[in-house]
């Protein structure tokens, strides 16, 4: 069923089919060269050396592809995370074989995609052939098209588990972080956030809030206690309107038992998520990212710091312009001063790409309080980013500063 030359891609995330990538790993000398297309990574059986059959190429250093990337075997494609659908249905990202991780099929014969829709939707109409992983411990989910058993060339029975996420430790800078961030979050936004440390310690401090709404890429443990508390009801979106909407769950059992069939939770194609013509119909729309640095002027690097590879585009810029732009929204970029190396991540000058540029954030946040960039000139956003970095780089940045001048 697969094929020397073949292009294979499969779930990423929480879409990830455990039982099939392993079988491909292990049978890859047997099936020849083969290119793969690999987004998020959970699963650890993709290592440097199968770079002796793989050709890989990826959205960045994402997860676990971050060790792949950083061993020189993982050919990063800087893409937006809306990108990837259209990328794929027009054929410039070739996909010969897609693998899933789906749900048992329904009353009607049909499977989902369980926890992660992303870009499978237009993976599954490129694909020549589609094999599925099909577990009893894949939530069955609503909001994109079911699968349905006719396009399924080949099915795996499991009792694989989609990959969890633990609980992060949040220490006392992110909870700092999280009180600067709630300032900005009026009753009645709409969020989009990521996963980790940060973004749970900024949902957590979100629960004397009302009526919120979601729509992201991510939704997780915190999001759903908000929606079990009855923060997050998604009562004032204009579209979507009592739903919260993503594109992957990543979090506990408990998660994936709430998602199951719940009419409240939608997963979304990354190509609905991510894209503009929808994003533009939320007002109050607050978009929250994090960054490796932010430097004086309010570029943000989310990807690479020197050579080394930490991270990607995702959502972030289709998020960030798209709140920046919203009616009473606004795009934050929340980070701690300091690295985990000690090095201030509010820079002088970025050691990488930019990721999202300066016009598309309004306020980047770190333990020390939260600099407002929206009409502020070059010199004031020095000034005001300074104040909020850790206060032992702030006499060399501020000395940078006066060499960069102040145009």
């Amino acid at each position: 069923m697969v094929r020397p030359g073949d292009h294979v891609l499969w779930g990423q995330v929480t879409g990830e089919p455990p039982s099939l990538v392993e079988a491909l790993v292990a049978q890859r000398a047997a099936l020849g060269p083969l290119s793969v297309f690999l987004g998020t990574g959970l699963g650890h059986a993709l290592r440097p050396e199968h770079a002796d059959q793989f050709r890989m190429q990826g959205l960045g250093g994402l997860g676990t592809t971050r060790a792949l990337a950083n061993a020189g075997v993982l050919e990063v494609l800087p893409l937006h995370g809306g990108q990837v659908g259209r990328l794929l249905a027009s054929g410039r990202i070739r996909c010969d074989v897609a693998l899933l991780m789906l749900s048992p099929a329904g009353p009607d014969g049909t499977h989902s995609l369980g926890c992660a829709v992303d870009y499978m939707d237009a993976a599954i109409g490129a694909a020549r052939t589609v094999i599925a992983e099909v577990s009893p411990r894949i939530p069955f989910t609503f909001g994109h098209d079911a699968v349905p058993a006719s396009r399924l060339d080949a099915v795996l029975e499991t009792d694989r588990a989609p990959y969890a996420a633990p609980p992060p430790r949040i220490g006392a800078a992110g909870r700092a972080i999280a009180r600067h961030v709630a300032a900005f979050v009026a009753d009645g936004s709409t969020i989009q956030i990521g996963l980790g440390e940060l973004p749970e310690a900024i949902l957590d401090g979100l629960t004397h809030h009302r009526d919120l709404g979601l729509h992201s890429g991510i939704l997780g443990d915190a999001a759903m206690r908000l929606i079990e508390c009855g923060v997050l009801t998604n009562a004032r979106k204009p579209i979507d309107p009592g739903c919260s909407v993503t594109t992957t769950l990543i979090g506990s059992e408990r998660l994936y038992a709430f998602a199951h069939r719940n009419p409240a939770v939608l997963l979304r194609p990354c190509g609905y998520t991510h894209a503009d013509a929808v994003l533009g119909q939320l007002p109050k729309l607050v978009a929250v990212n994090t960054a490796l640095e932010v430097d004086l002027t309010g570029q943000v690097n989310a990807e690479q710091a020197g050579r080394t590879i930490l991270g990607g585009i995702g959502g972030q810029a289709d998020f960030a312009r798209a709140a920046s732009r919203s009616p009473g929204g606004c795009s934050i970029i929340a980070l701690p001063a300091v690295a985990s190396t000690g090095a201030s991540r509010i820079v002088a000058r970025l050691s990488g790409p930019v990721t999202t540029p300066r016009a598309d954030v309004d306020l980047v946040v770190t333990e020390h309080g939260s600099a407002d960039l929206r009409g502020c000139g070059l010199t004031e956003r020095r000034r005001r980013l300074i104040a909020i970095a850790a206060p032992a780089a702030r006499e060399g940045l501020e000395r940078a500063a006066r060499e960069e001048g102040a145009g």
